[in-house]
Order: C-alpha cells, then structure tokens, then sequence
C-alpha cells in the first residue's frame, strides 16, 4: 500500500465518492473502544467491506487510521460540546490535515466561531494554507447556503435537528436532504445523521444525496446491542 500521506489533500476525486458509503469511526471518551489503534482497525475493517472514504475524530485516530488506510479520511476534531465544538476554530482543521485528513469537516453553520473567524475566513485560510478540500456540516438548507457561498467543497447534513432549526427526526432529515439537493448549489451533498439501516441509506440516495455517512450503525456495537436489548425487553 502507498503511503496516503505523500498524497496531496487536493488530489482527492470526489467522483469516486458518487453514490459510495462513507463510515464514521469515533468511540465516546470512556468507552471500551476508545484508542486510536481500535478506530484504525474500524476504519481497515470498514474498508474491507465497501466504505469508499471514512471520517474519523480526533488526532490521535487520525494519525493511526491515515497510516492504515488508503481511501480518503474525513478528519475533524470535536472540541466541547455546546455551540460550534466540530472543528471549532481554523488551528483545528489545521491540525487536523497535519495528522493526515484529506478532507476536513467543520461546523458549517451560521453560527459564531470560537476564534471569531467567519466560515468563509475559516475555509479560505484552510484552502490557502493546506489545499485540503472542507466539508460544512450543516443544520439547515440555509446553513448550507451560507456554507456553499463561503466555499466549502462539500455539504453535510451532520447537524440536522442539533441546531433548533429543525426537529430531530427519528431517521435521516429526507425533506432536509431533499430540500439542499433542489438548491443546486454545485457541491456534493452528503447525508449524515440518524441513518441506521440500509434502506435508509438508500432513501437518502433517492432524496438527492452524493453520498451517505453512516456511524452509529456499523461502527458503535454499545448502541447496537441496546437497539437489541431494549426490542427484546418491550
């Protein structure tokens, strides 16, 4: 296998991801599953079954999953856990692209930055500084408005029904997708959030989506077997 990191983050073919499964490999502070060697063994396993790209959280899970996989990484970097907290400010992202990201999510909505920096300051500085390509995850169609004009490259519905625009729906946001899709802004658009069965991921397809992130259901077994528990005990 090449070595991912010699490869600029620019070099990366967003057609490669049309209609793809993208996975999200992140483990909750205290978990069992919670060390990047782990999340690097989820990424290689997620691969081996068909994920095209996967998106992984934190530092240290960047470094060791860009070492053990050859697809694109999504990297961010949760910081907090109110407000603007995925990849809050400019030095985030940063770091995130120096620990191997190809593409970097970020809040992308219209709220305000930590470091006072508008979104489109943010990923202007990101562009110039790295070449990596920045995917806004969003709230709302005009969250993904704003993120289109500031110059994301990719818009993701991570953060429907977590920022009060909308309500949390129980599967995917559809009408949100939908709704993005119909805009035409010129960018892929990839389904986030709540989508835990392959139908759903299909639905998400049909609605408009680029691509689907799928998390939860293939990459956190504590959730996984509570959805098994709590069916078997009502």
């Amino acid at each position: 296998m090449s070595d991912p990191k010699t490869a600029s983050p620019s070099s990366v073919d967003l057609s490669a991801l049309e209609s793809q499964l993208i996975v999200s490999c992140q483990a909750y502070p205290g978990e069992p599953l919670r060390d990047p060697r782990t999340m690097a063994q989820m990424a290689q396993a997620a691969v081996a079954g068909g994920a095209a790209a996967v998106r992984i959280q934190g530092i240290s899970d960047l470094e060791q999953t860009r070492a053990a996989v050859d697809v694109p990484v999504i990297g961010l970097w949760k910081d907090g856990a109110d407000g603007v907290f995925i990849t809050p400010t400019l030095e985030h992202a940063l770091a995130c692209v120096a620990a191997g990201s190809n593409i970097v999510a970020i809040d992308g909505t219209r709220r305000p930055r930590p470091d006072g920096r508008t979104l489109a300051e943010t990923i202007s500085a990101l562009h110039e500084q790295t070449g990596a390509l920045v995917m806004a995850d969003c709230g709302s169609a005009a969250d993904a408005k704003a993120a289109a004009d500031a110059g994301a490259d990719l818009i993701g519905t991570t953060l429907a029904g977590y920022t009060g625009e909308r309500p949390k729906t129980d599967g995917p946001d559809l009408e949100l997708i939908a709704e993005i899709s119909a805009l035409d802004l010129g960018r892929p658009l990839i389904a986030e959030g709540r989508v835990h069965t392959p139908a759903q991921a299909r639905a998400c397809l049909d609605a408009g989506a680029f691509a689907v992130v799928v998390g939860t259901a293939i990459t956190h077994p504590t959730t996984i077997t509570g959805w098994f528990a709590g069916a078997l005990r009502s």
